[in-house]
């Protein structure tokens, strides 16, 4: 068996740490795939190679930093016999790394019901697909090819997370000895947690079609879109799965969830104001983008109910401009207006209360000063990021 990561000495090395058990994984579970077929095989690859390009660890970081509370807590506490045992930092860092599976299924499957044609700069998957296709001069549409074989990458790997989550590695059975590898089955709460998310996460990505076929482009259907598809699998989540892998009390789990929401909520603002004011070489996105695909964000429902308030015209103005591709004009307009009728302002205000909430809670949580310091930091890191 591989020996385990360096326990992160902080936060900042976390990704790094996580990046190592992505690889260790798709060490073998690349190999596993290719025995199926060297096509399957190449659609493993890409896979491997899409969540390797890049991304912020944004959930690995929350989930470590929950079993870091975690343990902070279990030290401090009497040991009773019957207490709860804290798992070791290498289930963190695999639980973190699962996320990015997780994390990489939902960012696939996004991009093709988005229509996006790149993501982190790069094609997205289904593009990349589509684009294999055309070179094999294979029959059909490739576009439609494209579609399929992304969807189906997607589910691959959120099939890997949960080999990863439950420290099952496809094709390696045994142990370099041919005995039975070294496995501990997650706590039942864990598990329980972890079943919770991935439902979350994809009942929030169909609220999230579901609204935009719909019609309702209310700021209130969009918040209920994040609480599920970006708030809850973000941070409050990772932050519960790490608390409660390291033994924390029903107590502590409850704040830190609590946190972990209005982060979430937060850093989804966000990136809706990045999705239309973003840099696009930060973001890897064209700027813009979420307005071109008609996306049904926080930040639109605000500004559509600011403008009919104030001036129905200004609101149907905007409604012309969204689910279609603009030109630059067009894109200065949209971006004018939402400005103009106080919505970016309301979204920025907004943020900053939930972060104020956020690290009024954390202010007195009964963790660690050195892990408190360190989630602050993240914690403003999150909510004004601009990529």
């Amino acid at each position: 068996m591989t020996s385990a990561s360096p326990t992160p000495t902080s936060l900042d090395a976390v990704p790094a740490a996580v990046e190592t058990e992505l690889r260790r994984f798709f060490d073998v579970a690349v190999p596993a795939a290719a025995e199926i077929a060297p096509v399957v095989g190449t659609a493993a690859e890409l896979v491997r190679d899409f969540v390797l390009q890049g991304g912020k660890r944004i959930r690995p970081v929350f989930a470590f930093a929950g079993w870091r509370c975690g343990m902070t807590e279990s030290a401090r506490a009497d040991a009773a016999p019957d207490s709860p045992v804290g798992r070791e930092a290498s289930d963190a860092l695999r639980v973190g790394a699962a996320l990015e599976l997780v994390q990489a299924c939902a960012l696939i499957h996004d991009d093709i019901i988005d229509h996006s044609d790149t993501r982190r700069g790069n094609p997205t998957l289904h593009r990349v697909f589509q684009s294999r296709h055309v070179e094999a001069d294979w029959a059909g549409d490739a576009a439609e090819h494209g579609v399929a074989a992304a969807i189906l990458a997607g589910d691959l790997a959120l099939a890997w997370a949960d080999d990863l989550v439950h420290d099952h590695r496809p094709g390696v059975p045994t142990d370099s000895t041919g005995g039975v590898r070294d496995h501990r089955a997650l706590p039942p709460a864990v598990g329980a947690t972890w079943a919770a998310m991935r439902t979350e996460v994809l009942g929030g990505q169909f609220l999230d079609i579901v609204n935009e076929a719909s019609g309702d482009d209310s700021a209130a259907a969009a918040y209920r879109v994040m609480e599920f598809k970006t708030a809850a699998y973000t941070v409050a989540r990772p932050l519960e799965l790490g608390a409660r892998l390291a033994g924390a009390s029903e107590d502590l789990v409850g704040t830190l969830r609590s946190i972990g929401h209005d982060l979430g909520i937060a850093f989804q603002l966000r990136d809706d104001l990045l999705g239309v004011f973003g840099d696009p070489v930060r973001t890897g996105k064209p700027s813009g983008d979420d307005l071109v695909s008609g996306k049904r964000t926080a930040l639109l429902g605000t500004a559509l109910r600011r403008a009919d308030d104030s001036d129905p015209a200004v609101g149907q103005r905007l409604r012309d401009l969204i689910g279609r591709p603009l030109d630059d004009a067009e894109l200065t307009s949209a971006r004018g207006i939402l400005v103009e009728v106080g919505a970016v302002a309301e979204m920025e205000t907004a943020i900053d209360d939930l972060l104020g909430k956020a690290l009024d809670a954390l202010s007195s949580a009964d963790i660690g000063d050195d892990i408190r310091a360190e989630l602050t930091a993240v914690a403003h890191r999150t909510a004004h990021r601009e990529a």
